[in-house]
């Protein structure tokens, strides 16, 4: 019998390790990579059991520590984002929080784009303010803003690039060299682009921050989180808390997310076209105000998106509805939102099913009103998220709202 091939050749292009990179296949020559769904694993004596529970020895033990199947995902979506090392988390917003946890004490301060998920804004502010880590928020464009936030015990620098609803663009590298000249780290979420278009660590980045959720598992399946960086701060900082926390990703998740990402790539150029010609044609829309896409030329980080996330504006829109008043702003939008028979009314992103979401009202809900209004969340915005339907049958079922505006 020939004898198996072990690992894969060097310098493989991401559309390839996207289908390929994971760890390496069992006696059975499976394959699609295997689903482990077990508790814990079974060590064959005691001196070794030792070892891999003191850390002492690689060797799976147990699901909350380790799993081949989320550690296949964590090492593709490594190989993806061009960084030595992944963990794998319950969810994003568990991602968010395993990075915090790991990265932060009392005293400690954080800088962040004040526009960034109102989760994330929640979490960084409110839940950890309460702990004693001091936080600033800042225009996501602004550098001078980002630079004059730093202080001595600036541990973190958090952005989310495009942002989350307004896809507002910050410039990675510069956040990174401002970051580094104060001994801090850079934490960007990526969820929007996805590594398809855009390695944050490539231009500096310490940390990429993923929902797996949204485009890394592309069919609104699972719920899943992710931190990518160097091995020293995965196994020396965040693992040690994710094991203590129980904030682990499933098996079953991680098999869902290891199998979305192999039809990544595809996904997200098909998705940002039809974002991209929806909002061309959003724009002309007489009942339109404005349209947010860092794909289209009028927007101010137009040529930066551009060239950080591989010419491709990414498949999220937002638009502002026209209104006469702000008595009127949500009634209209919830108007445009309710007359759609194809869209789906929820919060979530990333589907091939296009998604359309009143964030003022949703996922920016908890924010008081100041909040919003410094992220510049008005009740007449509208986020849409572009799936793989015709994009000639989205335009029309937002025509149906938009038309009958009066």
């Amino acid at each position: 019998m020939a004898e198996e091939r072990k690992g894969l050749p060097p310098g493989l292009h991401r559309d390839t390790l996207a289908v390929r990179a994971a760890v390496d296949k069992s006696q059975y020559g499976e394959n699609s990579e295997t689903l482990y769904l077990t508790s814990s694993f079974t060590q064959p004596d005691s001196a070794t059991a030792a070892r891999r529970f003191a850390g002492e020895e690689d060797g799976f033990i147990y699901s909350r520590f380790s799993n081949p199947t989320v550690a296949s995902m964590e090492m593709r979506l490594a190989a993806l984002e061009g960084t030595e090392a992944c963990v794998g988390t319950a969810s994003g917003m568990g991602a968010i929080l395993l990075l915090c946890m790991g990265l932060l004490k009392s005293g400690d301060h954080v800088v962040c784009s004040r526009s960034v998920f109102g989760s994330t804004i929640k979490l960084i502010a409110t839940e950890f303010g309460k702990f004693g880590v001091e936080s600033t928020f800042v225009s996501q464009t602004d550098l001078a803003e980002w630079k004059a936030a730093m202080k001595p015990n600036t541990k973190l620098l958090f952005a989310e690039t495009p942002t989350n609803p307004l896809t507002e663009v910050c410039d990675i590298r510069a956040l990174a060299d401002i970051a580094h000249d104060g001994s801090a780290l850079l934490a960007v979420d990526n969820c929007f682009c996805s590594p398809a278009l855009q390695q944050p660590a490539a231009l500096g980045a310490d940390i990429v921050i993923h929902s797996g959720t949204k485009y890394l598992d592309g069919q609104g399946r699972v719920v899943a989180g992710a931190l990518c960086a160097s091995e020293s701060l995965i196994k020396g900082k965040l693992i040690p808390v994710m094991r203590s926390a129980g904030i682990s990703l499933s098996p079953f998740n991680a098999w869902v997310v290891l199998k979305g990402l192999e039809t990544l790539g595809i996904r997200m150029e098909a998705q940002s076209k039809r974002a991209l010609e929806l909002a061309q044609w959003l724009k002309t829309h007489p009942a339109v105000e404005r349209v947010y896409y860092p794909g289209l030329a009028s927007h101010p980080q137009h040529a930066l998106a551009m060239a950080q996330q591989s010419g491709q504006g990414g498949a999220v829109l937002s638009f502002d509805v026209k209104a006469a008043n702000p008595q009127q702003a949500r009634e209209r939008a919830f108007h445009v939102a309710d007359s759609t028979r194809l869209l789906s009314v929820t919060a979530n992103l990333g589907d091939v099913k296009s998604i359309i979401t009143h964030p003022a009202s949703t996922s920016h809900g908890r924010l008081s009103e100041d909040q919003r209004a410094a992220a510049g969340i008005r009740q007449n915005l509208l986020r849409v998220a572009v799936g793989l339907e015709h994009v000639g049958d989205l335009k029309d079922d937002l025509s149906r709202g938009l038309d009958t505006l009066s």
